[in-house]
């Protein structure tokens, strides 16, 4: 089957984003193509829209329109509490649950060897910089239970251990809703070596 090179290209850059594979990027290519006016030029606008104004904040990471960004700009939120994220995605996903009302720090990645991404690959400077003028009262790490995660946050609990700041990390375990028949080994190990008295 011949399809043109400006479609080929469209399903191949549509191919590459996350949770798209070929054929899901396939679909994607069609439903905006035949739809031009109502999908494609909308789209479009949007991107140039992001790509002229969308800027990582320079304090913790995130990404917005205003630098510093509406998180880091927002008083009614306590400076003094700050959590560490791996991605925009995790700060996106906590700021849903709408439980966390302190500020953020967005790593850029966790330490990982085999993808080459070390200690001076994360973004800290903003954190370490508020950790050490004592403007921190909390640090939690709320990074992914994986053995990067976990890697991370050992050596970033390391790395504030000289400061006098407390060093949380996110409970992990059983899920609310979740059967003990249906979880993993690795996650129900977590569990019960994180229980609490009642």
């Amino acid at each position: 089957m011949h399809i043109s090179p400006e479609i080929e290209a469209l399903i191949a850059r549509l191919a590459r984003l996350p949770g798209l594979g070929p054929r899901s990027a396939r679909r994607a290519a069609l439903a905006l193509l035949q739809e031009p006016e109502s999908r494609l030029r909308p789209l479009i606008g949007a991107m140039q829209e992001a790509a002229r104004n969308i800027h990582t904040c320079p304090k913790c990471g995130n990404l917005d329109s205003l630098s510093p960004c509406t998180i880091c700009a927002d008083t009614q939120r306590d400076p003094t509490v700050i959590c560490v994220v791996e991605n925009v995605g995790d700060l996106w996903a906590l700021e849903r649950s709408g439980v966390h009302r302190g500020r953020y720090q967005v790593l850029g990645g966790v330490l990982s060897a085999l993808s080459g991404f070390g200690p001076d690959d994360l973004n800290l400077t903003g954190l370490l910089e508020q950790v050490q003028a004592g403007e921190v009262k909390e640090v939690i790490l709320a990074l992914g239970a994986t053995v990067e995660g976990a890697t991370t946050a050992h050596w970033l609990q390391e790395k504030l251990s000289s400061y006098d700041v407390p060093v949380s990390r996110l409970g992990h375990g059983v899920p609310i809703g979740g059967a003990l028949d249906v979880l993993d080994e690795g996650t129900l190990a977590a569990a019960l070596s994180s229980r609490r008295a009642l």
